[in-house]
């Protein structure tokens, strides 16, 4: 957030900033295995799914479709965002589960839950198209992760 403004992670927010990643992830080919919404800024982790994806565009398009949700909340995304592309080490899957999972123990650093309570906290998440039941912090979450994702690279977004 410009200026980590503070203040804006409300629940009805929270709705809102999932609906506009759902819109995104379809339009742009791509899912969101993890996300974690902190008070003053958004962790995402993205993985295309389709061959054109173009994550910066998607990105584009996310900031601008959720900054004016932001800006009845009185804050704004800063003007040049903090985007990382994985190397490809990081791409494999245990150093990606890895990167996810510092990601979701963001709220732990920041003592917004007790240790090992990153699951309970209530703005992360994540987010594949056609998978609403799929959720992170289930036991089972990155076999089927897995297995989803090689389905949809293999067949794209449609039944």
């Amino acid at each position: 957030m410009k200026e980590r403004k503070t203040g804006w992670l409300i629940p009805i927010f929270y709705y809102k900033y999932r609906e506009i990643l759902a819109h995104t992830a379809f339009r742009f080919g791509l899912c969101c295995p993890i996300y974690c919404c902190m008070p003053d800024h958004i962790h995402m982790l993205w993985v295309g799914i389709l061959d054109g994806c173009d994550q910066r565009n998607a990105m584009r398009f996310f900031r601008t479709q959720l900054n004016p949700a932001l800006k009845q909340l009185g804050a704004r995304f800063q003007n040049q965002p903090y985007d990382h592309v994985l190397r490809e080490e990081k791409r494999e899957r245990v150093a990606f589960e890895e990167v996810a999972e510092y990601i979701a123990r963001n709220p732990e650093r920041q003592e917004l839950v007790p240790p090992d309570g990153y699951a309970e906290y209530a703005y992360s998440g994540g987010l594949v198209p056609g998978y609403p039941e799929l959720k992170p912090f289930e036991d089972d979450y990155w076999e089927r992760f897995w297995r989803i994702y090689s389905h949809l690279l293999k067949n794209g977004l449609h039944v």
